[in-house]
């Protein structure tokens, strides 16, 4: 379809601007090689939401918002309030949350005010940050020896075999 051809001396040393307008211009199928970032999602300071907020992306919460939210990555700045449960992949957290939050990872800013549970696999919590609740681990199940159903079926014959013991003693 195209043909290369040997450039002069005088057109390598000075290339032409056709060429530089092509190297910068994005491809026609719209994709020039480079992924663009994703903004994040702002919920502005004296802004309230009622209902759930739900997507796959990011948000940056100053405003309020009564009910529950799911996405990838949460932030809450310092005028941010969540009366709800949180589902993320991560939460920052400078402002209030009433609720349940659960996330891989989570960190408590010294302003941070959190009262609910946490479920968590990786916790940070500041000094001067509120927290009041309780703190789970998320649990990653042990992988069986045996077959599957195998560990929880010796697990509860284990269990009766003790339960037996007892009785009999």
């Amino acid at each position: 379809m195209f043909s290369k051809t040997a450039k002069t001396a005088k057109e390598a040393k000075s290339p032409t601007k056709a060429a530089d307008k092509a190297d910068t211009l994005p491809a026609p199928n719209g994709d020039n090689g480079r992924k663009t970032p994703k903004v994040a999602s702002l919920i502005a300071e004296h802004l309230t939401m009622e209902g759930s907020v739900v997507g796959d992306g990011e948000l940056h919460l100053d405003g309020m918002i009564r009910g529950d939210v799911r996405v990838a990555k949460l932030t809450i700045g310092e005028t941010g309030h969540v009366e709800g449960s949180i589902h993320a992949e991560t939460v920052e957290v400078r402002g209030r949350i009433i609720g349940t939050v659960s996330a891989k990872q989570i960190r408590l800013y010294g302003t941070a005010y959190v009262d609910g549970d946490i479920t968590h696999e990786q916790l940070s919590i500041e000094t001067g940050a509120f927290f009041q609740g309780r703190s789970l681990k998320f649990q990653r199940p042990a992988a069986a020896a045996g077959p599957a159903g195998a560990a929880p079926l010796l697990a509860i014959a284990d269990t009766a075999a003790k339960l037996k013991a007892e009785s009999a003693g």
